[in-house]
């Protein structure tokens, strides 16, 4: 048997310091993981443990694309996010041994068409409309987890050069170990998964020419501008 059409290969991210490149497989989405921001969101913070929404890899985008506005919404947010990019199998592991499996660290932005998102929250739905949007997981190279400790880094957003997000990565709920370790009772983590940590508050739209750049001390920063829609 043959196929009947070529598939595009797997997106590919660059990695600091190396000519090496990062395939993706998935992109798992950490929700609600900024108590602030699930404020601002009109929710609870579920502290039971974590839950996730994905994307496809075909919404992975690179720092510095300039990508139409997108299509059939007239509320398109920003969502700053710490990436975390696994390198080693994880299948049920502890938050104790979780880190071993990382591979290394990216700044990302989580674009959302929020008002399908909201739609589709009123209606109990999923969110794959508002969340699994074409270019919508802007990603910057990816930093090699030995050269990068997690601490209280400083996780910044603005946008036209105003800040519009400003935390730290103290402030998560849930910790990157503790989100591997609750991940890889689901799903057998392998090489080339993404997992986006969340964002903090203050949120936002953002329209055709905006430019949005996105920061966390020590790693490559992100940028993203936004032009007319087709």
């Amino acid at each position: 048997m043959s196929s009947l059409f070529d598939l595009p290969p797997l997106p590919q991210v660059p990695v600091m310091g190396s000519d090496d490149t990062f395939p993706v497989r998935r992109i798992f989405c950490v929700g609600r993981n900024y108590a602030a921001h699930a404020a601002e969101m009109g929710v609870e913070v579920d502290r039971e443990a974590p839950f996730y929404f994905t994307k496809t890899p075909w919404a992975i985008c690179h720092t510095g694309s300039t990508i139409p506005y997108p299509l059939e919404t007239q509320n398109y947010h920003y969502e700053m996010e710490f990436v975390v990019a696994i390198g080693k199998p994880a299948f049920r592991v502890g938050a104790d041994a979780a880190m071993g499996a990382v591979f290394g660290y990216a700044c990302g932005l989580d674009m959302t068409r929020r008002d399908l998102q909201l739609a589709a929250r009123e209606k109990q739905r999923p969110w794959d409309l508002g969340k699994d949007v074409e270019d919508s997981a802007i990603i910057a190279p990816i930093s090699p987890a030995q050269g990068f400790d997690i601490a209280g880094q400083r996780i910044a957003l603005s946008v036209n050069g105003e800040v519009k997000q400003d935390a730290h990565l103290t402030d998560l709920i849930w910790s990157v170990p503790e989100i591997i370790a609750h991940l890889s009772r689901f799903y057998h983590l392998q090489p080339g998964d993404l997992i986006y940590t969340g964002t903090p508050a203050g949120v936002g739209p953002v329209v055709a020419g905006d430019v949005i750049e996105g920061t966390i001390d020590g790693l490559a920063p992100v940028t993203l501008t936004l032009e007319a829609p087709e």
